[in-house]
């Protein structure tokens, strides 16, 4: 077990233990130590950030998409506490070599029927309806599968026609936004985790890697726990059967290959669910010089393997990238399965979703629990609302305890 230790806040007024270093944790041990708890961070592996590790080596590469998206609590708390770092920026020209596959062909522009849905304000999606047959009501059903194809960039799920109308209305309206809210911190995820531990570093929190919970028995009592685990994780660690919620399943694949001029910048499959990107267009740091790191991200239906979701991303690779198999100088491929964020059914809001309260001190937040938010938002606001509960309830009991 390697730990690392710093000066503990002058003024502790609770014991605190986060079970897991991602996002999550992270943001929970530092807001719980900005209030002036003693925390102690205990994280399996041996470096930090989860599933927003960027990967070391000569291509820097993240699991699934490292956009932070501008406008919510997330953005305005790492800037506040200046821990996004510098931005990736677009430059124009590449902002303009974005195509989306429409009726077998690449076109610069979306159906007109989906610019229409665009126009729909989010509460005027309900929350009890799927997406495909509200929207199709809406804008006929050209305008209603192309949006919600599109929206899988923002879902990885191979059908989010399915899901709740307001889920994914929300997402289509965030994820097409002008001017974009999505920005690519330099580097990817790695650097803006970097940023976050030395900052809990520097608040006293107590980091401990390498260092697996198997049951809370393995704790010190005397304080609460926040679980900022996947949600299997906490269920196994909690022995609660009911921390479950539905996910994507996604073939990530990642690829490099040498420049040439005319490379797209997106390819979005509006035909099916699917999304390539070249992220050097923005940040030139994630591959040597001359090549170019692109990922497709192609969700997967329960019944498709990795091997159909890499064949659907070599075609879209072909489309935008032509002659990138005799440019390849490096490729990778992975599944993942129930990592990528929450998705609500029809009928369900984020509110049905597994509570962060879970009793007796303990608290379980991520991607998937009881949070509003898009995509990695749902795991700081879960994280802010863990500590804020957790603080409120030493506050009562300790003053119940000296009344």
């Amino acid at each position: 077990m390697h730990t690392s230790t710093s000066t503990p806040p002058t003024r502790p007024h609770l014991k605190l233990t986060v079970i897991g270093g991602g996002l999550a944790g992270l943001t929970a041990a530092i807001s719980a130590a900005e209030a002036g708890a003693r925390v102690t961070l205990r994280e399996a592996h041996h470096t930090l950030g989860g599933r927003a590790r960027t990967s070391e080596g000569t291509y820097k590469t993240n699991e699934g998409p490292h956009a932070l998206y501008s406008g919510g609590p997330l953005w305005t708390w790492l800037k506040q506490r200046d821990l996004i770092g510098p931005l990736a920026p677009l430059p124009p020209l590449e902002g303009a070599r974005l195509r989306l596959l429409h009726g077998g062909t690449l076109r610069r522009t979306p159906p007109l029927a989906m610019l229409k849905l665009l126009r729909r304000r989010t509460e005027q999606a309900p929350v009890e309806r799927d997406f495909m047959s509200w929207a199709t009501e809406e804008v006929g059903e050209e305008g209603a599968r192309a949006a919600a194809h599109y929206v899988a960039v923002a879902t990885f799920h191979h059908d989010p026609g399915s899901l709740s109308a307001r889920f994914v209305h929300e997402r289509l309206r965030r994820t097409t936004k002008l001017p974009p809210q999505a920005h690519y911190p330099r580097g990817g995820w790695g650097p803006v985790v970097d940023r976050m531990a030395a900052l809990a570093w520097n608040m006293g929190v107590r980091t401990e890697t390498l260092d697996r919970v198997d049951t809370l028995d393995d704790l010190p009592r005397g304080g609460p726990v926040i679980v900022a685990t996947s949600l299997d994780s906490a269920r196994r660690l909690l022995g609660d059967a009911s921390l479950r919620w539905e996910s994507g399943r996604t073939a990530l694949v990642d690829v490099a290959f040498r420049s040439r001029r005319g490379d797209l910048f997106v390819v979005s499959d509006l035909d099916r669910t699917g999304w390539v990107e070249r992220f050097t267009a923005q940040d030139r740091t994630l591959a040597p010089a001359g090549e170019q790191l692109v990922q497709a991200q192609i969700p997967l239906s329960p019944d498709e393997t990795k091997a159909d979701g890499v064949a659907h991303a070599e075609r879209l690779l072909d489309l935008g990238f032509p002659g990138w198999r005799e440019r390849l100088t490096w490729r990778r491929a992975s599944v993942a399965n129930g990592r990528t964020g929450a998705l609500d059914r029809p009928g369900t809001t984020w509110r049905d979703r597994p509570a962060i309260d879970r009793g007796d001190g303990v608290y379980v937040v991520g991607d998937q629990v009881a949070a509003p938010g898009l995509l990695s938002e749902v795991s700081f606001n879960s994280a802010v609302e863990a500590v804020s509960l957790a603080l409120t309830k030493s506050a009562l009991d300790l003053k119940s305890t000296s009344g």
